[in-house]
């Protein structure tokens, strides 16, 4: 056995390996029901999905002609947004209305976010129950949505405060009002439009379906069939 796992392939090997195709389809047949077995004793979690809609009106917040600007400017605005998804503000919100459940958690391995860009954001929640999948995922993209469209409109409220300073930088009301909302625009740009286009009447369904544990298992089982072949047969005597 030493001699033949060290040993190089040869046409015997091939051949071999084919006159034994009953054994190794036999093989995958086993493991596509063992697959099958495990994703009925052990199942994924289910995942619910809730869709924001983000509109970034780069046109109007960064009027230049270069593209590579444009995708600056996305990238900076997204990434921000992205830490808001994940801020612990909002994932306190999160924890609070949906009950015994923990940030850490949320944050390690029931709740994702997926990649963020100018358009429709996905707000994933997993569990084993789907109604509770479908209560996070709803729970997260509103308050998401809530807690963005209060940092926009303090970033408006905070520009024409502002624009109303420049006539009368004396204004001791004035300049509180302004140091108190630039701690709660979160940094977001006013053009910035979001809209919780899915956030009810959400489908859970696995995370992963049943094709893909039977696919793997009959892989699997068939690829170790065929080692057993090449290792274990008439010519795998050392």
């Amino acid at each position: 056995m030493k001699t033949r796992l060290f040993a190089s392939s040869s046409t015997d090997d091939l051949i071999q390996l084919l006159q034994a195709w009953r054994f190794w389809l036999l093989g995958s047949l086993i493991g596509a029901i063992l697959g099958g077995l495990t994703y009925a004793i052990f199942p994924p979690d289910f995942r619910a999905r809730a869709t924001v809609v983000v509109d970034f009106n780069m046109e109007q917040a960064w009027p230049v002609d270069s593209d590579r600007e444009l995708f600056y400017y996305l990238e900076r605005e997204a990434r921000k947004l992205q830490e808001v998804a994940w801020s612990d503000e909002v994932l306190s919100a999160v924890a609070n209305e949906a009950g015994d459940i923990g940030i850490e958690e949320l944050r390690s391995s029931v709740l994702e976010l997926s990649e963020p860009a100018d358009g429709g954001w996905h707000f994933y929640a997993n569990a084993h129950d789907p109604a509770r999948a479908e209560q996070l995922a709803s729970i997260w993209a509103e308050t998401f949505t809530d807690k963005t469209l209060q940092g926009i409109e303090n970033a408006v409220a905070l520009d024409a405060a502002r624009k109303t300073l420049e006539s009368d930088p004396t204004n001791e009301a004035l300049l509180s009002r302004i140091s108190e909302l630039e701690t709660t625009t979160l940094g977001i740009t006013p053009e910035i439009q979001v809209f919780l286009a899915q956030g009810k009447n959400l489908k859970a369904e696995r995370r992963v379906g049943m094709g893909s544990y039977v696919f793997a298992g009959a892989v699997l089982l068939m690829v170790l069939s065929a080692l057993i072949v090449l290792f274990f047969g008439k010519g795998g005597r050392a």
